[in-house]
């Protein structure tokens, strides 16, 4: 496969994802955000996955690039490839899609358990996950559900945590793409939002949850596999 990578946010790379296609082998292209906005043709990536970042999508103004980067995930979507979308991949998605982003009624950072919707339970792309676990979360925006997305799981602090469209498209709000060093990496350059609040953990808190890295990590290895699946069925 070939695999093209949205990176937003120097210090919000990949993680796990890159350890995944380099171990598949699969061919892998990047679109660095922060270094300059060139995106490929539709016929040169057959995956899509777009990484989180501390902006919102609606700060075009700001960073002009989002509004590019929206329609060529759309375009993405109805050429019909396989798309992935991490925390602001997941609402860039959504916006792409004609939904509205919107900021949260609390900003979840730090480890958090997810709960499968009872949609998710029949899903094949994620019927292994298990009902309730713990996933590491750094989000202050939520976003509605595209039209006809299956929702897959929820938080106690926000909603829509994750759903799919049209079996080729999921969007995650949460980082089971995270290691120990992208989560160090996050957390040195966001402690300024580590505040008191009901979701937000001290950053003591977030590098305890180390431990939990390797087990997301194997959830997103099972789910990259079945999105594998379905390129090579197709």
């Amino acid at each position: 496969m070939r695999i093209h990578i949205l990176q937003h946010e120097k210090f919000e790379g990949p993680g796990y994802i890159e350890d995944w296609i380099r171990g598949k082998n699969h061919e892998l292209t990047y679109t660095r955000f922060y270094e300059n906005s060139e995106l490929p043709a539709s016929d040169g990536f057959d995956f899509l996955i777009i990484m989180g970042g501390s902006m919102s999508v609606n700060d075009e103004q700001r960073f002009p690039w989002l509004k590019q980067e929206k329609q060529f995930i759309k375009s993405a979507i109805e050429n019909g490839k396989i798309v992935l979308g991490i925390c602001l991949g997941a609402q860039l998605i959504a916006s792409s899609l004609g939904k509205k982003v919107f900021p949260n009624l609390y900003k979840e950072i730090g480890w958090f358990e997810i709960t499968l919707t009872p949609e998710a339970k029949g899903n094949k792309l994620f019927d292994f996950f298990p009902n309730e676990t713990n996933v590491f979360h750094w989000h202050g925006d939520t976003f509605d559900l595209p039209d006809n997305a299956t929702h897959i799981a929820a938080s106690q602090g926000c909603r829509n945590q994750a759903f799919v469209y049209k079996d080729k498209v999921i969007g995650l709000q949460f980082h089971i793409e995270a290691t120990e060093s992208l989560l160090r990496s996050m957390a040195a350059n966001g402690l300024d939002e580590l505040v008191e609040d009901k979701y937000i953990q001290t950053e003591e808190q977030l590098l305890n949850g180390i431990r939990f890295c390797r087990q997301n990590n194997t959830l997103l290895k099972h789910l990259l596999n079945r999105l594998e699946e379905e390129f090579f069925k197709s």
